[in-house]
């Protein structure tokens, strides 16, 4: 063990005894609700006795806290995606993963009035598209398709693409690209029997 790891479980001691003080518990009362003798709560206290995983977990629970604040754990990263939009195609482009080199996920939002006409472009990749509102018109190949809200599409990216407003109105749409053009699979109902 760690001079770092030995530092943290020092602290646990001088924890649960303030936990216990700030609940207004008594030793015997924390003992008949977890089951752990008076002697090893009094020593788990005073730092004579090491804190143990059978010790820690129905003590957590006896205090209602999760078991990284008994035992002083850093806290997790901020999981929020604080992304800057993007402003490309005549759209707003909001970035919801951090994952460069792997799968990205995009909200779309092209505002009323951004009618254009298509100009397809290819790249590498595969794509997955969900339509949230309004009318999104996708060109792909030699295919002209409205997409309403409801509506998803994939495809590869290496075939020309484009996106925009069906009609001149708002649309927005999520977006999951990966560059090394691995396929999403969603999983499909199966088809009923109609002999049943």
């Amino acid at each position: 063990m760690t001079a770092n790891n030995e530092d943290v479980l020092r602290e646990v001691g001088p924890r649960l005894r303030a936990l216990r003080r700030d609940a207004g518990i008594t030793l015997t009362a924390l003992a008949d609700t977890t089951g752990i003798s008076v002697s090893t709560l009094s020593r788990l206290e005073s730092g004579q006795r090491k804190a143990t995983l059978e010790l820690l977990l129905p003590l957590a629970r006896a205090y209602r806290v999760p078991l990284d604040e008994l035992v002083g754990a850093p806290p997790t990263g901020d999981p929020r995606v604080y992304a800057r939009p993007i402003q490309r195609f005549g759209q707003t482009i909001l970035p919801l993963t951090r994952n460069p080199g792997g799968p990205q996920a995009f909200k779309h939002i092209i505002e009323a009035g951004q009618r254009q006409d298509p100009d397809p472009k290819s790249h590498e990749g595969y794509e997955w598209l969900y339509v949230m509102s309004g009318r999104l018109r996708l060109v792909l190949g030699q295919h002209d398709l409205v997409l309403p809200a409801g509506e998803a599409a994939e495809f590869d990216t290496r075939v020309p693409h484009w996106f925009g407003s069906a009609e001149g109105k708002a649309v927005e749409f999520l977006s999951i690209f990966d560059s090394q053009g691995a396929r999403i699979h969603v999983r499909a109902r199966p088809k009923r029997d109609s002999s049943v």
